[in-house]
């Protein structure tokens, strides 16, 4: 595997999976994860395989869009990629941590594929182990477009869940803070503990919130 790879000052292009595929690779893939700081719900990840002739308009790392706009994006890559997504639970992560939870969700949404990748590109510094050549691309979702499209899938997917699970437990207001540690959200902690799906390994949690 090479070392990880720094992003030039660009957005996300196909100039890397188009130098892939003259090295002849022929199924590259990008693969993001979503849910590594929050205090409950799982970690998502998505993999996505472009077709370099009909790449979406508009990918970028997920964070930067609108809600809208990944909406979109989402179905638009859908409908024109191979993609696979894939989840670790909140009682996973309790029980082998959030760095092996996020590799375990990358290495899921790879196997979910309906494709067999020989070329992977992984966002971040610390990729998971694949059956293919993988390459770590630090900020590769504001880089490279299979990255940043994985990046939306799983933002969307992920959002999606903590909305509903906001619908069984909306004291905690997941819709909105995704169960990241918001002030309201550390509040409602204080008051009311934790729901069933709180990461009880996480601070202030595994305090017992005497800490908030």
């Amino acid at each position: 595997m090479n070392a990880p790879i720094r992003p030039a000052p660009s957005g996300p292009g196909i100039d890397r999976e188009l130098a892939a595929r003259v090295a002849g690779y022929s199924c590259i893939v990008g693969l993001d994860e979503v849910g590594r700081g929050p205090l409950a719900g799982p970690v998502v990840s998505a993999a996505v395989v472009l077709d370099l002739n009909t790449v979406p308009q508009g990918l970028n790392d997920s964070k930067v869009l609108t809600a809208p706009k990944r909406e979109a994006l989402f179905t638009e890559i859908l409908a024109t990629a191979h993609v696979g997504i894939a989840s670790v639970s909140h009682v996973e992560i309790d029980t082998i941590n959030i760095r092996q939870a996020s590799l375990l969700a990358m290495r899921r949404a790879f196997a979910a594929l309906p494709c067999i990748p020989d070329m992977a590109f992984v966002d971040g510094n610390d990729p998971p182990k694949l059956p293919c050549k993988t390459e770590a691309v630090i900020q590769g979702d504001s880089l490279i477009a299979s990255i940043a499209a994985a990046s939306i899938v799983a933002k969307v997917v992920r959002d999606r869940l903590m909305t509903r699970l906001s619908d069984a437990y909306p004291i905690y207001g997941f819709a909105s803070n995704a169960g990241y540690s918001t002030k309201t959200h550390l509040s409602v902690l204080a008051s009311e503990g934790p729901c069933p799906f709180h990461r009880l390994s996480f601070s202030p949690l595994r305090q017992g919130l005497l800490d908030l």
